[in-house]
């Protein structure tokens, strides 16, 4: 799932994408995904992109938040929460910095086509 979400992402042009294990703290929840996108437009159109291709692959969403203003966008599924913010959002909110004792996931990045 994480890594149908990150391909999502990346070619919909998600930046500085980061997973976190955040089970320990949230048994409810596995993995964290953190993508920025460089406009609302871009935001809203990697949070859709990522959705359709996981629900495509059969997982369910459970919850989405934010679509609307695109600054940030929350797509719950489960075990994987996708945060989808625009640069500023990011900075301000920190996720990194506050679930910082959380690994980090690893997952790979698709080859630029170019």
């Amino acid at each position: 799932m994480l890594q149908l979400a990150v391909d999502a992402a990346v070619s919909k042009g998600g930046e500085d994408l980061v997973a976190l294990n955040v089970s320990e703290p949230l048994p409810l929840v596995d993995i964290f995904l953190l993508v920025t996108g460089n406009s609302e437009r871009n935001v809203a159109a990697i949070a859709d992109e990522i959705e359709d291709k996981l629900i495509e692959s059969g997982h369910k969403r459970v919850r989405r938040e934010g679509r609307a203003e695109a600054r940030w966008v929350l797509l719950d599924f489960g075990d994987l929460i996708v945060h989808v913010f625009h640069q500023e959002e990011r900075v301000y909110y920190g996720l990194e910095r506050l679930w910082k004792d959380c690994p980090v996931v690893p997952f790979e990045l698709a080859a630029d086509p170019a």
